[in-house]
């Protein structure tokens, strides 16, 4: 999950194994698999950004036991 903002400022949290595209126009629009659109204040390299490292941190763990 990566956390972004609404243009508005509010915070919420988008799943980004379901993230299909993510576009600027100029805005930024992630589309979902599931044909969701969010406009959000992040940047394209911003998102991207959070989206690497959120694979790093759930891949790149050791698991607890």
């Amino acid at each position: 999950m990566i956390v972004v903002h609404r243009l508005k400022g509010e915070e919420f949290v988008i799943n980004a194994n379901l993230i299909e595209t993510i576009e600027a126009n100029p805005d930024t629009v992630i589309s979902l698999t599931t044909d969701r659109k969010f406009i959000v204040q992040e940047t394209i390299p911003t998102v991207l950004r959070l989206i690497k490292n959120y694979h790093k941190e759930v891949f790149q763990k050791p698991i607890e036991k």
